[in-house]
C-alpha cells in the first residue's frame, strides 16, 4: 500500500477563490472548498460512510489514491471525526460552472423460466456462436476505436443482424422471461437478475453486442409524438407499452443494437471491481474523477433532494463530462420509480487525503 501521495500540486488564486491543481485529477478543473459547504453532511450514516469508503479501498485504485488512511479507516472510533480530521474536501467544476446532471441505474428484477412455456416465451440470448468481433486495429491503428460484430454469408464479413432482423438465432438461451419490455430494460441497463419458476434467482450480465448503433426508444417515443417529454420515465414508457401492445415491436425495433447476457454470480459489480450499494455507489466520467474515490453530491428536482457522501465505482459509455454521475438505486420496482425519475441538478464534492507535510 502506497503511505504517501503528493496530491496537491498547485494553488491558483482566482477573484475570491482558489483552483487547485490535483495530480490525482490532472485534467478536472477543482476549487477549494469546506465541510460546511456541504448540505447535510453533519446528518450522514457515518458508519455506512466509512464501510463504503473501507469497501472501495479492497481495490489498488483506492489504495493508490488514498494510501494509509485505508489502513486508518480500520480503527476509527468517531468515523465522523475521521473523515473530517483526514481528508479536505475540493469542488468539482466544468470550466466556470459547479453544475451538472445526476441521473439513476438499477438492477431489474425479471420473471423466467428455464424452459419455453406459457407466457416464458422472450429468449436472453447468450452471445451468438456464428457472430465474429472484427478488429480493424492491427492493419489500421487510426481505427482502433472502432469494431465490427459481423457473420459469414459466402465469401464476405457482413455485419450481424439487427434487432429487426431477428429470427432464430444460433445461440443459446439462458433462459426465457414473460415480459419483452422488462427483456428491453435489462439490455439497458446491462445486467440484472430473474427470479426463476423454481423460486431460484438466476443473475445475468452483459456478454456482448450486435455491433450495431444504438437508438433511445424514450426519444423516438418523443419525436413521433407518442409520448411527451414532460412526462417521460421508464415507468411511464412500461406503461405506455401495456396500452399500445400492437406498437411495441415497431418501436423496439427502431434500436438496432441487440445486448447478450451471460451469467454472473451474485450482486452487480461495477468498473472498480466491487459490488455496488444502493444509493451510495455512482458511475462517473473517469477521465475527471477517478475510480475509487469518496465524494459528496447535492442534487435536487422535481421529484428528490438528494444530499449524500457517493462513492465513484462504476463508469457508463453516456457518462460523459466532470459534473455527471450515475446513481444506482437497487433492484426492483422500487429502485426503478427512482431512476426511472431521476433527472436532477447536481454539485460534486471530492474528498482527497489533507497534505502530508512530514
Amino acid at each position: 500500500m502506497r503511505y504517501f501521495i503528493p496530491i496537491v500540486v498547485l494553488f491558483l488564486f482566482s477573484g475570491c477563490t482558489y483552483k487547485v491543481a490535483v495530480t490525482a485529477m490532472p485534467d478536472t478543473s477543482l476549487k477549494k472548498a469546506y465541510f460546511s459547504d456541504l448540505k447535510g453532511f453533519n446528518s450522514e450514516n457515518f458508519d455506512e460512510v466509512v464501510d463504503g469508503f473501507l469497501r472501495s479501498c479492497q481495490t489498488k485504485k483506492a489504495q493508490d489514491l488514498y494510501g494509509r488512511l485505508c489502513q486508518k479507516a480500520l480503527h476509527a472510533e468517531n468515523k465522523k471525526e475521521f473523515i473530517k480530521d483526514n481528508f479536505k474536501v475540493l469542488k468539482v467544476m466544468d470550466n466556470e460552472s459547479d453544475m451538472g446532471t445526476l441521473t439513476g441505474y438499477y438492477e431489474p428484477e425479471l420473471r423466467g423460466s428455464l424452459t419455453k412455456h406459457d407466457s416464458y416465451i422472450y429468449p436472453l440470448y447468450q452471445k451468438p456462436d456464428d457472430m465474429y468481433e472484427v478488429d480493424f486495429s492491427s492493419a489500421y491503428p487510426e481505427l482502433k476505436k472502432y469494431n465490427l460484430s459481423g457473420r459469414i454469408e459466402g465469401n464476405k464479413v457482413v455485419p450481424y443482424y439487427t434487432r429487426a432482423e431477428y429470427r432464430d438465432l444460433n445461440a443459446s438461451a439462458i433462459c426465457y422471461v414473460d415480459d419483452k419490455i422488462d427483456e428491453y430494460f435489462l439490455e439497458i441497463q446491462g445486467s440484472g437478475r430473474v427470479v426463476l419458476d423454481t423460486n431460484e434467482t438466476m443473475y445475468v450480465g452483459y456478454g456482448g453486442n450486435n455491433g450495431h448503433k444504438y437508438t433511445s426508444m424514450g426519444k423516438y417515443l418523443i419525436d413521433s409524438g407518442e409520448m411527451d417529454i414532460k412526462n417521460m420515465s421508464l415507468k411511464k414508457i412500461k406503461e405506455w407499452a401495456a396500452n399500445n401492445p400492437e406498437k411495441v415491436d415497431h418501436v423496439l425495433n427502431q434500436n438496432a443494437r441487440v445486448i447478450y447476457f451471460k451469467k454472473r454470480n451474485g450482486d452487480v459489480k461495477g468498473a472498480l471491481g466491487i459490488a455496488l450499494t444502493p444509493m451510495r455507489s455512482v458511475a462517473v466520467d473517469s477521465k475527471y474523477i477517478p475510480l475509487g474515490s469518496m465524494l459528496f453530491i447535492d442534487a435536487k428536482d422535481a421529484h428528490h433532494s438528494i444530499n449524500s457522501v457517493v462513492f465513484a465505482q462504476d463508469r457508463g459509455s453516456a457518462i460523459k463530462s466532470a459534473i455527471r454521475a450515475d446513481l444506482f438505486t437497487g433492484f426492483g420496482d422500487d429502485a426503478l420509480d427512482i431512476a426511472g425519475n431521476l433527472k436532477a441538478k447536481l454539485k460534486i464534492w471530492v474528498f482527497l487525503p489533507k497534505v502530508d507535510v512530514r
